[in-house]
């Protein structure tokens, strides 16, 4: 019973990776309705606060901000999310897929390219293509703090500044619903003018100090909300494609079972069938 013995061996590994993949599922689950609270809750400021901007910047039509200038394009910059740990499907490659065939498109026109990588399988992935890094951050948790972001975003935003690049993309995953989830990449910088049709009909400020000066401010503020923004979502993709490919691991390793208990099953028969012939012969002999 060598066979079955291995047979029983390798039915008991499955089952507790079974375990611990329904585990995983659950705890995913768990997590998901937090990360999609936060994620809610983070879109009321982020539109909000580009509102703002554009009565700022009806306020004041004359000033003229980096962040709202376009330039002629010789040198890009990405924000790209993803996530710090792996087993949620392919949700990073699917991100990374999109991205390297955008960054193709700019290379091909002879731009170079920057990245600013926030989540250990970014880190991880572009490293090994020997691409240029300016920054990273990673272990951000399920609970990502802004104080963790801003160093990476303003590495970022200070070289818009100084035109070491032209123009910064935002590439993350966006939540469609807990089956999808979709990569995105969009322009950061320059900031798209907000249309009249967006804005309030009747509004009226009190600027203190100018609205130039808080302009300023706030441009900084929405480049970094946006990150932010982009970064809760990510998370809640990542849970939501964590608690699949765990449920459809566990599913996976359940039909694995049943069928190493099925060849069990057919080792064991052949094996007691071997041992009656064995007597059924020996008693014949005697």
């Amino acid at each position: 019973m060598a066979v079955g013995k291995e047979i029983r061996t390798k039915i008991n590994s499955v089952k507790n990776t079974q375990k611990i993949t329904s585990a995983m599922e659950m705890v995913a689950a768990s997590k998901l309705r937090k990360t999609q609270d936060r994620m809610k809750a983070a879109k009321p400021y982020a539109e909000g606060i580009r509102r703002v901007i554009g009565h700022l910047s009806q306020a004041s039509p004359d000033f003229h901000n980096p962040y709202l200038e376009e330039r002629k394009i010789k040198r890009i910059g990405y924000i790209v999310v993803t996530s710090d740990r792996g087993l949620c499907g392919s949700l990073n490659v699917n991100l990374f897929r999109a991205l390297l065939n955008d960054i193709s498109e700019w290379q091909k026109k002879g731009v170079e390219v920057d990245l600013c990588l926030l989540g250990a399988k970014g880190v991880a992935f572009f490293r090994r293509l020997k691409t240029n890094i300016v920054s990273v951050a990673t272990h951000l948790g399920d609970m990502p703090k802004m104080e963790d972001l801003i160093g990476p975003i303003t590495s970022m935003t200070e070289a818009y500044k100084e035109e070491t690049i032209d123009r910064l993309f935002l590439a993350h995953n966006v939540f469609v619903n807990t089956m999808i989830q979709t990569p995105d990449i969009r322009t950061l910088l320059p900031v798209e003018p907000v249309g009249a049709d967006d804005l309030q009909e009747h509004w009226d400020y009190i600027y203190e100090p100018d609205a130039s000066d808080l302009l300023t401010n706030v441009l900084t503020r929405y480049v970094e909300a946006q990150v932010y923004r982009a970064v809760v979502e990510n998370i809640a993709c990542e849970m939501a494609s964590k608690m699949v490919a765990m449920k459809s691991a566990t599913d996976n390793a359940g039909k694995f079972v049943d069928r190493l208990q099925l060849a069990y099953n057919k080792a064991r028969q052949a094996a007691i069938t071997q041992e009656i012939s064995e007597i059924v012969g020996g008693a014949a002999a005697v």
